[in-house]
């Protein structure tokens, strides 16, 4: 069972990391298009800053995802790592449940709020047509990750303080 989960959060992280790439691969397409057509051929093209904007959004969101669960986000662990080992796992364990609340309230919830009523709105973008709310889809869809991938975290360190307590 353990061997099911590990094998469905790589391929769940390298699914993310596969994705980013993809959406960083099209960003980069797009702005290089957009530099092109404004200076060598004198016709700036009317969309590629707006979707440039989209991508972004979906590459920052996704790519908070991936840094969080590589432990590569911010972080200020100067008076954590002064603490005894028992209750850094403690601190950790809360900080995780803190990003798991936030994550769920306001990514989840409150970006599936957004999506819902820009969706009810209809609100197409100038150039592209296409719809905010399916832009907006990028919160939710990473808070899931975050909050999925902070689960897993909280779990890790409840299993050290177990072990901690068993050897102690």
């Amino acid at each position: 069972m353990l061997n099911a989960i590990l094998k469905l959060k790589q391929w769940l992280v390298k699914g993310l990391e596969l994705i980013v790439i993809l959406v960083v691969g099209f960003l980069v397409i797009d702005v290089v298009w957009g530099v092109f057509t404004r200076y060598v051929l004198q016709n700036a093209s009317s969309w590629t800053e707006e979707l440039a904007r989209m991508l972004l959004i979906w590459v920052a969101l996704l790519g908070a995802s991936i840094a969080f669960i590589r432990k590569s986000h911010l972080g200020v662990d100067y008076f954590v790592g002064k603490l005894k080992e028992r209750w850094r796992t403690i601190g950790q364990l809360i900080v995780y449940l803190f990003i798991a609340a936030f994550a769920a309230i306001v990514l989840v919830y409150g970006g599936f709020r957004l999506v819902s009523l820009t969706l009810k709105t209809s609100q197409p973008s100038p150039a592209l047509g296409i719809q905010w709310g399916h832009v907006y889809l990028a919160l939710p869809i990473s808070g899931f990750f975050i909050v999925i991938f902070s689960i897993e975290m909280m779990i890790e360190q409840i299993c050290i303080l177990l072990k901690n307590k068993s050897s102690a």
